[in-house]
């Protein structure tokens, strides 16, 4: 990912944050002729004497988790919040439009997790980022129901060997972030969560 001095985090906290925040990535790696192979899903993240360490899974039939076994290096991204950044921003008339966003990439190595103790563990954690009432559902489904929808997955912890941490704010243009934050500020979703993060990191005159 290229990354500018001035967008570039190194603080693993606001890492974490992004990615527990947004846990929607893409797992891109190779395919049997060297082609990027990508998948999208969801992420569980934790934290082991000081590393990141990705749970996930995909389905059988998808060809990735066969990919990972023959090349267990891989790409994760996480994509934050993002928006289109008008040229209205500035005080003069000499700009262009842009845009801003948060993103957090990590290279990984790969680890299947076949055994059904392993995969229905790794689920329970997915489960407890998303909606914890679900697990006593997932108990009551009995364990030959449980054993066959394991059977239906593939499971992987994905270690971070590297992880990068981009913040695209503007930050190297402080004469836009007033206007630029309470535009964002009165926006959408996106756009006020990213007004959120330039309050955080201080842009536009508060903290």
């Amino acid at each position: 990912m290229y990354e500018p001095p001035q967008f570039k985090s190194a603080d693993p906290a606001i890492a974490a944050e992004l990615m527990r925040a947004h846990p929607f990535a893409s797992l891109i790696s190779n395919d049997d002729d060297g082609f990027p192979f990508a998948t999208h899903l969801p992420l569980h993240l934790e934290e082991r004497e000081g590393r990141f360490v990705l749970l996930g899974h995909c389905a059988k039939p998808n060809p990735h988790w066969r990919y990972l076994q023959a090349r267990p290096r891989a790409l994760v991204t996480f994509h934050g919040p993002h928006a289109y950044q008008s040229p209205k921003i500035y005080p003069d008339l000499a700009r262009v439009p842009s845009w801003v966003y948060l993103a957090v990439h990590c290279e990984v190595r790969a680890t299947l997790v076949e055994d059904p103790a392993g995969k229905d563990a790794l689920l329970k954690k997915l489960i407890g980022d998303h909606e914890p009432p679900y697990a006593q559902q997932w108990r009551d489904l009995g364990t030959e129901f449980q054993h066959k929808m394991l059977a239906g997955i593939v499971a992987f912890e994905l270690a971070v060997e590297r992880w990068s941490c981009k913040l695209k704010l503007n930050q190297h243009r402080p004469e836009s972030h007033a206007r630029m934050k309470a535009i964002y500020a009165a926006g959408n979703d996106d756009e006020r969560e990213l007004a959120g993060w330039m309050d955080r990191l201080g842009l536009g005159g508060e903290r």
